[in-house]
């Protein structure tokens, strides 16, 4: 086994900065630099393709134990409240209730910062109440409507810029500001840099709440085993849950099994365990029976999370020439009633090279459901805004926006002053440039085409993390036939784990596909891996696989020349089979020669390059078409140029490249949490009202990968791409308005009605 060591590793996280202590190799294997792979970059099918395409998966949902109970949640219907008195003895009395539970009854568990599991204060309409197990969920929905409960109603707000306003009210210690103050920082002298300035434009910019709203709906099923507690769910980390529950429960995280094997997406929604798992577990343990809990859509829309909202007010600088001088930002976002960051300045910070600027910004407290990650948190409404300053800046200096972007390209991190790992952006504005036909752009006169309906092409840049790293493990077993299992403490919810891992370890071994199984979604028997989210999966599991892969190849070289009794180098391996001077075997017959049954090793990640950043970067460009007289937006087309390292699989990349283009298309378009601010209750809380893109809105898309296998990065020179898909998408279709129309849209969802009132007060303000 290779000597391992300890490191300390800070990197970001979903908007973050985290530290990280792993287990490490002290050397790493050596990277995979051949240019014709077996497997990887192949558009291999999907390991899991036909158990879901045939409905033999099984989710969460799917599991029905015997003598299992199902749980509803009685929620607040007021968005601020306290509970004065809940009379649940109606319900526990219903025939077939076996539990009913609330403030009154449940242990104390700490949730939040400053509040319980059952708390009497209520911050938003949803916020947790009682909850009920029954043997059916009609019979445990008529049990919710039998409690009683008195509530002593208090004031709100559910608008972020007046929860920001000083007669606010206020119910948390820190007051409507998330930490008390606003966030903070710079860079140069930013004054000197306006008063010097040949241009100056500003804008202010505002992104709507969004809603994950993943296809399975949270929920788990979970019994008890003696003091063993087993929990099936539909979870961003299986690991994370486990030790979350675990807290919560002061159990030992030994005594508790996760399984998730399949998950029907979560774009963030499910990092964080939610208040419904752990109350499962506590009334699974009361009632005696396995309990399974499932939220319904108007749950799913109100109490686990949502993308936080932003208004930015920008104002940029630059020469004559075309040369970006300052950048300065006053932004704010709902976080909801419970504290989260919902900053969005990184793309600000370090996109475009700017030697002076300077930020503020606010996480606003409003009484709605608190935020949580979704899909590059702070990303796409940063880059929402940033990007159409940009083009803003280029018209105004007489410059076509693609020169003023390559014109402002950053060499290097401006944040850390570190080299990048790689960049390949210049490489993504070329092609994806060629691909959407910029150079038929009409750049002089936007909106001056006569015709109602309008065209248009826009652009915008993105910048994200996806470098992945420690700690993360996977155990490669080679089994006596020869064939191999591979586990990991990873999940998939969607995006292929299961097939980056095949291919992984059948390009080490050179074996088939369908000779390596692979187990992900269980914590027992399993190496830990990190979370799925913040592109980090492909590139912290992957090299470890690989890793481990190589260590197995290595052991059953080790062993062949030890029972053959032939010289170490006198053995080559290639094609799954193994040749020496006198002899060949295959796999199974190397183990059988060896009488070995398994060969088995772990790899663990790698450590990170030191001194250096790993990030991806991208442009997207978007044609449109706009109906003046109807509002109506249509994209036509986007063409998606990414640089994500080297893409383990192309029919995956092309997935999640689709997937988060459509979600940036529902942002910037359709997707928009609507809010009675008299009532203070969410009211399109269904997949009716909440509009999300269907697949007669998929435009024409195009994906280019850069030419990057970034081997400094890791051993496989993988990057991640789950969130930069969706970061420039709302900007470019926004510059592609403007392209088409000659007006500026500042706020998102570009709604018809928007567009027609943006169109008439142009018109009245310039006598058009």
């Amino acid at each position: 086994m290779a000597d391992t060591k300890f490191i300390r590793e800070r990197r970001f996280f979903e908007q973050e900065m985290t530290d990280q202590v792993a287990e490490v190799r002290e050397n790493d294997v050596a990277p995979l630099t051949d240019p014709e792979p077996r497997y990887l970059g192949k558009p291999a099918d999907r390991y899991d393709g036909y158990a879901k395409l045939s409905g033999s998966a099984m989710f969460t949902v799917d599991r029905n134990l015997p003598h299992m109970l199902v749980a509803k949640i009685l929620r607040c219907p007021h968005p601020h409240a306290h509970i004065r008195v809940i009379r649940t003895a109606a319900a526990e009395r219903l025939r077939g209730v076996a539990a009913v539970m609330h403030q009154g009854n449940a242990p104390s568990i700490p949730w939040y910062a400053d509040s319980q599991l059952f708390d009497p204060h209520l911050r938003y309409a949803g916020d947790e109440v009682a909850v009920v197990a029954a043997e059916t969920e009609a019979i445990a929905d008529e049990a919710l409507s039998l409690i009683e409960v008195e509530y002593e109603i208090r004031p709100f707000e559910t608008r972020t810029m007046e929860a920001f306003n000083d007669n606010a009210p206020s119910y948390h210690e820190e007051g409507s500001v998330v930490n008390g103050e606003p966030s903070t920082g710079g860079r140069g002298d930013v004054d000197a840099a306006f008063a010097s300035a040949d241009v100056i434009v500003e804008g202010e910019f505002t992104t709507a709440v969004d809603i994950h709203n993943p296809l399975e709906p949270h929920n788990s099923v979970l019994y008890w085993t003696g003091g063993e507690l087993t929990i099936y769910d539909s979870t961003q980390g299986v690991f994370p849950l486990r030790n979350t529950v675990a807290e919560k429960l002061e159990m030992p995280a030994s005594s508790i099994k996760i399984i998730a094997p399949a998950v029907g997406g979560g774009f963030g929604s499910k990092l964080t365990t939610s208040k419904h798992t752990v109350i499962a577990a506590l009334l699974a343990k009361q009632a005696g029976r396995p309990v399974s809990i499932t939220l319904d859509r108007k749950e799913m829309n109100i109490a686990v999370g949502n993308r936080s909202d932003s208004v930015q007010r920008l104002k940029a600088a630059a020469t004559s020439d075309g040369t970006l001088t300052a950048l300065e930002t006053d932004s704010y976002g709902t976080v909801g009633a419970q504290r989260y960051s919902s900053w969005m300045n990184w793309p600000f910070l370090t996109m475009y090279q700017c030697p002076n600027l300077r930020y503020t910004h606010r996480s606003i407290y409003t009484n709605l459901g608190q935020a949580r990650p979704f899909r590059a948190p702070g990303h796409p409404q940063g880059t929402f805004a940033l990007d159409q300053v940009i083009d803003m800046l280029a018209e105004k200096v007489g410059m076509d926006p693609l020169e003023f972007r390559k014109h402002n390209h950053a060499d290097i991190d401006q944040v850390s002053g570190r080299p990048y790992t790689s960049k390949k952006l210049l490489e993504c504005y070329e092609r994806g440039a060629a691909a959407i036909g910029w150079n038929t752009r009409r750049s002089k006169t936007p909106g001056a085409d006569p015709e109602p309906v309008k065209r248009g092409i826009g652009m915008a840049s993105q910048i994200w993390w996806g470098g992945g790293g420690p700690p993360a493990g996977v155990t490669v077993v080679l089994n006596r036939d020869g064939s191999l299992d591979v586990t990991c403490g990873s999940q998939d919810m969607g995006t292929g784990t299961f097939t980056i891992l095949q291919q992984t370890v059948a390009e080490v071994m050179e074996v088939p596909l369908d000779r390596v199984q692979v187990t992900v979604g269980e914590t027992a028997g399993a190496p830990f891996a990190p979370l799925s989210g913040g592109s980090q999966t492909a590139p912290s599991i992957t090299p470890a696989a690989h890793v481990a892969a190589v260590d197995v190849k290595s052991a059953l070289l080790d062993a062949l020349q030890a029972a053959a009794e032939v010289p170490a180098d006198s053995l080559t391996y290639a094609d799954g089979v193994i040749t020496g001077p006198d002899a060949s075997w295959t796999l199974a017959e190397a183990m059988a020669a060896a009488n070995e049954q398994t060969l088995i090793r772990t790899g663990m990640r790698p450590a990170n390059p030191e001194g250096m950043m790993i990030q991806t970067f991208g442009a997207q460009f978007a044609e449109v078409e706009v109906d003046t007289e109807t509002g109506e937006i249509v994209v036509k087309k986007i063409v998606a140029a990414h640089d994500i390292g080297r893409p383990l699989n192309r029919k995956l990349v092309e997935n999640q490249c689709h997937g988060g283009i459509m979600q940036g298309i529902g942002m910037a378009l359709t997707e928009e949490r609507i809010v009675d601010h008299n009532l203070g209750k969410v009211v399109n809380a269904n997949l009716h009202d909440y509009k999300i893109p269907t697949a007669s809105d998929t435009p024409e898309i195009e994906v280019i990968i850069a030419d990057n296998i970034d081997t400094t990065a890791n051993n496989l020179g993988v990057k991640g791409v789950g969130e930069p898909p969706i970061i420039p998408t709302a900007g470019a279709i926004a510059n592609a308005v403007y392209n088409a129309i000659g007006v500026r849209l500042h706020d998102i969802p570009m709604t018809p009605d928007r567009v027609l009132m943006a169109i008439l007060d142009a018109t009245g303000r310039n006598g058009r």
